[in-house]
């Protein structure tokens, strides 16, 4: 059996040189449009397992999808569940992001979640699995612990008022802020461009990079993702598919029926 090098996770080098990679969302949960995003010349795609239908399968299926092409892929899991994190890892995620941290402690967990002992307390089994493209990277097991890239989400005022330590915690790669969550923890719900959020956020960023960490954010205002962008975050995803779809189909659609067209589901719409 021929044998191979585990490849460098170039996203994670990237973040800790500080180079600045710009992203876009994947929320349509389908292997056949994240490969046209991928060759779009986005340094990474965030495939999204919290908010987007997707399951374990159709998550591998992403990441088989747009393996060839340049963009890195970053799973977000739904929840920081250890046993949830083997299962993403054996398909071949190198970076995660999880969502609704609060705490060092959580921080710390999700560590030892991403990483094989003694350092952590991933289970040992990649032989099994794409993570390992069936034991094919014969140093796997010795080398993940390097090559995994940890994303930990503070997006409520209880994780801004830990995110000090959060981002203090070693292991962790970058502190990704979620605005929506946030305003809504705030009293904002619906509002992230309010100047209390906007105000938090930049606080925010600047913390993260005091502690040597990479900062990101989803924001689709290409003024504010540049004002964050000039700030120091360092991934920024600016766009998401559904969204772009949504703005476009709608777009074209009003360019040829009238505005008060019905277009709601069960109208004939001829």
């Amino acid at each position: 059996m021929s044998t191979m090098q585990t490849p460098d996770n170039r996203f994670k080098q990237a973040l800790a040189r500080g180079e600045t990679q710009i992203g876009l969302w994947l929320g349509l949960a389908d292997a056949y449009s994240a490969e046209l995003c991928a060759g779009s010349g986005f340094d990474w795609l965030l495939i999204d397992g919290e908010h987007a239908p997707n399951d374990l399968r159709s998550m591998l299926a992403t990441l088989q999808a747009v393996a060839p092409y340049p963009a890195h892929p970053v799973v977000r899991v739904p929840e920081g569940s250890t046993a949830l994190i083997k299962q993403v890892l054996e398909i071949g995620a190198t970076t995660l992001l999880v969502p609704m941290v609060d705490s060092a402690e959580q921080a710390r967990a999700l560590v030892r979640a991403v990483r094989y002992p003694p350092q952590g307390v991933r289970g040992v089994g990649s032989g099994l699995a794409r993570s390992s493209r069936w034991n094919a990277y014969p140093n796997y097991a010795r080398e993940a612990n390097d090559r995994v890239c940890l994303l930990v989400q503070v997006e409520t005022v209880a994780g801004l008022a830990e995110l000090d330590a959060i981002a203090s915690v070693e292991g962790v790669d970058g502190v990704f802020i979620g605005p929506a969550d946030l305003s809504a923890s705030m009293g904002y719900l619906g509002r992230p461009m309010h100047p209390n959020v906007r105000n938090a956020i930049d606080a925010a960023i600047a913390t993260i990079l005091r502690c040597g960490k990479a900062p990101g954010i989803l924001c689709t205002d290409e003024a504010l993702a540049r004002h964050y962008l000039g700030l120091g975050a360092r991934f920024v995803a600016v766009g998401v598919d559904a969204t772009l779809l949504a703005n476009a189909t709608r777009a074209l659609a009003a360019r040829f029926k009238p505005a008060d067209a019905d277009t709601s589901p069960g109208s004939a719409g001829y």
